[in-house]
């Protein structure tokens, strides 16, 4: 009987310290899962933040300038990698900074601190552009050293002297010109001439030539190439650069 009732008493205690043991392992373990989330939260925080910084960038647009091309509200992502490894080509849409008047001063809009911090997080990893406002969206027509002319008999506008046809641009009913004012520049050294689609409705290099840079837009204050609209969905598509419309203008004399 004592040999028998000796390991029935260890049998015993053994369950009861697994038992005294489960629920330890247990919040171990929650404590475990919890740690991994944060982990990947704050790893995922990071990448976003790498991408958004140096790879992609999200931006609304908040005007009709390049209709139909872009819509108002439309979401797009911007490739940062041009122009910083990839050249800048003709017909490119990029999103740049303000070269210096081009807008008008902007109202600081006043959130309350939840919807700051929010705001702020989402920009960060590149889901929200509050500076969009402080950027301008067009498409490129000169680069560096080019001649750009508009219009001959035709309402056409011409690069280096090859005269261009222009599926993109958008003009009102009745226009056969596709820009409402003459104009005959050479663009210089390190600069843009930059033109929005809807023709008839954009400030751009043509009207801004009273500014500190004269209408031509600094290659360094380029953010990048518009890839895709992103949103919204119904209207996801890459955007064209539309190379046979340039594929004849050789490079101007710089």
């Amino acid at each position: 009987m004592t040999e028998e009732a000796v390991p029935t008493r260890r049998i015993r205690l053994g369950s009861h310290s697994r038992a005294r043991s489960g629920p330890k392992t247990k919040k171990q373990s929650v404590l475990l899962f919890v740690r991994d989330l944060i982990i990947i939260f704050i790893v995922a925080l990071l990448i976003s933040f790498l991408i958004k910084t140096f790879l992609v960038r999200s931006f609304y647009i908040p005007s009709g300038s390049m209709e139909n091309t872009l819509q108002v509200y439309d979401r797009i992502l911007v490739n940062q990698l041009e122009p910083r490894f990839m050249p800048i080509k003709r017909g490119d849409v990029m999103v740049f900074r303000d070269p210096g008047g081009w807008l008008s001063p902007q109202e600081v809009v006043q959130q309350n601190p939840l919807v700051a911090s929010a705001d702020w997080l989402m920009a960060a990893v590149g889901l929200s552009a509050p500076d969009s406002n402080d950027h301008l969206i067009k498409r490129v027509i000169g680069l560096p050293g080019d001649h750009v002319v508009c219009c001959n008999a035709l309402g056409q506008m011409s690069v280096n002297g090859v005269p261009l046809s222009e599926p993109y641009v958008l003009l009102p009913q009745g226009a056969t010109m596709v820009s409402q004012d003459d104009f005959d520049v050479v663009i210089p050294a390190n600069s843009l001439w930059m033109m929005g689609d809807n023709r008839y409705n954009s400030k751009d290099s043509r009207y801004n030539g009273e500014t500190p840079g004269k209408g031509f837009v600094p290659i360094d204050h380029v953010v990048g190439r518009a890839l895709v609209i992103s949103w919204p969905l119904a209207r996801w598509s890459w955007l064209d650069d539309y190379p046979d419309v340039f594929r004849s203008v050789k490079d101007g004399a710089q």
